[in-house]
């Protein structure tokens, strides 16, 4: 019972980081789309803006989720930061009707994720 408690627990704080990490990702695309709109940036400061959400995001969510979680914090940040780009996997697959082309690119947005998640994890404060 005590166990089955904890699991549902775990979920919730997984649940919750994600659902916070979207948060973020969507005010800082606002930001950037409001900047580029106000700028009228290039092509490359938009790129760079892109993954910069995406690392700070996942740093952020990485943050959170070290200290909700306490032990192993690398292994959360890490896969907080795989479960964040698999779920922009699947929108942009939903949204391009497949699989996006350029999968070298998305293995590098992944790693970019899951690095960021993992290093936000490890420099955590969080309960021991």
């Amino acid at each position: 019972m005590e166990k089955t408690i904890r699991q549902e627990g775990k979920g919730l704080k997984i649940l919750s980081t994600l659902l916070l990490m979207y948060v973020i990702t969507g005010v800082m695309l606002l930001v950037l789309a409001l900047l580029l709109y106000k700028f009228q940036l290039n092509e490359k400061f938009v790129s760079a803006g892109i993954i910069a959400v995406y690392i700070i995001t996942g740093l952020i969510g990485g943050l959170v989720i070290g200290k909700r979680m306490g032990r192993h914090k690398f292994l959360w940040g890490l896969f907080s930061g795989t479960v964040y780009f698999l779920i922009l996997f699947a929108g942009s697959a939903a949204m391009n009707h497949g699989v996006p082309e350029n999968l070298v690119r998305m293995a590098t947005v992944w790693v970019m994720c899951a690095c960021a998640g993992m290093l936000g994890g490890m420099i955590s404060k969080g309960e021991r």
